[in-house]
């Protein structure tokens, strides 16, 4: 198994605009340059799914095994002989909002998909979660 972390500590915005943000599948290409698009019917809950596709890479689907508004969700995506998880949190602290994304790789080929997929997204988590609060704030 391979995790890796990284959190955020901000005042400048909250856990109701970031769970505005992150529920709004259907646009996060309008904010993450990551991806071409993401695609979800339905409300984002634990059971429903979305499709998406990264710059470059073929579409998959994503699972959403827990949806807790304004506090965390856990995404997986299923490839070939591995699983990969997506674990957002969002916690009230003294010192402003925390947020951490924990990435998780499991499974016989899961060296093959951290170094094809989840290397490049925890490279790009600090840039990437320095935006989400830039474009949540205005939520």
């Amino acid at each position: 198994m391979w995790t890796k972390s990284h959190t955020v500590i901000s005042k400048e915005v909250t856990k109701d605009q970031l769970w505005k943000l992150f529920s709004d599948v259907n646009h996060w290409g309008n904010w993450d340059e990551g991806i071409e698009f993401a695609k979800m019917e339905g409300s984002f809950v634990a059971g429903n799914h979305f499709m998406l596709r990264p710059n470059g890479g073929p579409t998959v689907k994503i699972k959403i095994l827990i949806a807790e508004p304004n506090k965390q969700f856990k995404d997986l995506t299923t490839f070939p002989l591995a699983k990969m998880y997506g674990d957002h949190i969002f916690e009230e602290t003294a010192d402003g909002l925390k947020m951490t994304t924990t990435m998780t790789v499991k499974g016989i080929l899961g060296f093959l998909w951290i170094k094809l997929v989840a290397r490049k997204i925890v490279d790009s988590l600090p840039a990437d979660m320095q935006r989400q609060i830039e474009i949540a704030r205005a939520l």
